[in-house]
């Protein structure tokens, strides 16, 4: 009877593949979360050596962080039914969490440490053994509580990170997301329980693509606000209008490249895939690379829009080269992941920023910001050209051919 009441939780095959409108007010929470990370890039932008690597790393560690909850909050809503009343206050809950980690972020390496870290151990312990209860006898309960054993076996590291001297809280910290995302690879392996690997879950897989799809929108965004914000909050000038316009046609570059083939057709690889667990697994990784190689390009708009005619500053090519580089690697990644091949546009979109970057250490910040907008420009204009007139392609994930022949855990 117990199982029987728990199964009412999970997703039924007929429900819904869109994103709940309670998942779309989740997301405003990392709209946040999201500034405060570009923001603390900015900060560091003008540091070099040692400091520039340090400020570079405690803000990838921030980031982690915020990706981690984001993502397993994908996941659940993907596996259980989010129009259940108990999934909407767990999605709730950790909206409260996420946004008590974006207040914090900004001194979350200082003084406000604890707040950040309590706000995540929240998540990351207690909100498993919500679900659990949730899922009263049933079988798939032991994953929740496999989560909470992992969560509390990093807890301390955070804990004493946290409260412990400022020179130890970045290696504590770096530590304990290692133990969270090993756990997470493998599948949060306990004894005599075993693992239970997330690929082999069944979900709803056109609702994590929805959920993927949105989450890069949600970085897009925070690109426009940047501009927007950088551009009104400054004196207006020809030269920063210049760069605000740029800066805008980048972000629609931006765009058009993700959701030319390979990102507009996840869904469809996700819903036609057996397994779709495994397709998602890989694309929600390469997800984090597009997201933070869009949130790096905005630090390098609004460095260029502060300054569009400045002298040259090498660090800042770290983003406003760094990012967009990083989107093509990985926008490369998810082409293969839908597809099974590569096309040429990515790969000279690749090599033209990476040949141009030593000129552009020599020239003005608004230079390299174009020279950036016209290679993208350039990938756009290939991908239509190769796409002329033709249907659009079916997707052939490699992933999924690797799966068809595996069966779904019922972990």
């Amino acid at each position: 009877m117990a199982a029987g009441r728990g199964a009412g939780l999970l997703r039924p095959p007929t429900s819904s593949g869109r994103a709940t409108f309670l998942e779309l007010f989740f997301d405003l929470a990392f709209v946040v979360a999201l500034t405060r990370v570009t923001q603390r890039f900015v900060e560091v932008s003008d540091d070099t050596g040692w400091t520039l690597v340090a400020g570079l790393g405690r803000t990838l560690l921030l980031f982690l962080a915020l990706w981690l909850i984001w993502s397993h909050t994908t996941w659940i809503t993907s596996r259980y039914e989010p129009e259940r009343s108990i999934i909407q206050a767990v999605v709730v809950g950790t909206m409260l969490a996420g946004l008590v980690m974006a207040v914090t972020l900004p001194r979350a390496m200082e003084e406000r440490a604890l707040p950040f870290a309590t706000a995540y151990l929240m998540v990351m312990g207690v909100r498993p053994l919500v679900v659990a209860a949730a899922l009263h006898g049933h079988p798939r309960r032991l994953v929740p509580f496999r989560l909470a054993a992992w969560a509390a076996a990093s807890a301390p590291l955070w804990l004493v990170g946290a409260v412990g001297p400022d020179a130890l809280r970045l290696p504590l910290w770096a530590a304990a997301l290692a133990v969270d995302y090993l756990a997470w690879a493998l599948g949060w392996p306990l004894p005599r329980l075993g693992a239970a690997a997330v690929q082999r879950w069944r979900i709803a897989g056109t609702h994590l693509a929805d959920r993927h799809q949105q989450i890069f929108l949600v970085a897009l965004g925070e690109t426009i606000l940047v501009i927007s914000m950088v551009f009104g909050g400054t004196d207006f000038s020809s030269e920063r209008a210049a760069a605000f316009g740029v800066a805008f046609a980048t972000s629609a570059l931006l765009w058009r490249i993700y959701f030319h083939r390979a990102g507009l057709l996840l869904s469809e690889a996700l819903g036609r895939a057996g397994m779709p667990g495994r397709l998602g697994t890989v694309s929600e990784r390469t997800h984090l690379l597009i997201v933070l190689g869009v949130l790096v390009t905005a630090v390098g708009y609004e460095l260029v829009i502060d300054h569009p005619y400045g002298p040259p500053r090498p660090s800042w090519l770290l983003f406003a080269v760094g990012g967009p580089v990083l989107f093509l690697v990985a926008c490369t990644l998810l082409e293969y992941e839908v597809f099974g091949r590569v096309s040429r546009s990515r790969v000279i979109g690749l090599v033209a920023l990476l040949l141009f970057t030593p000129a552009l250490a020599r020239w003005a910040p608004m230079v390299e910001l174009s020279v950036v907008a016209g290679v993208l420009a350039l990938v756009a204009l290939l991908d239509a050209l190769r796409s002329r007139g033709r249907p659009l392609e079916i997707p052939a994930s490699p992933i999924t051919r690797e799966a068809a022949g595996e069966r779904d855990s019922e972990a």
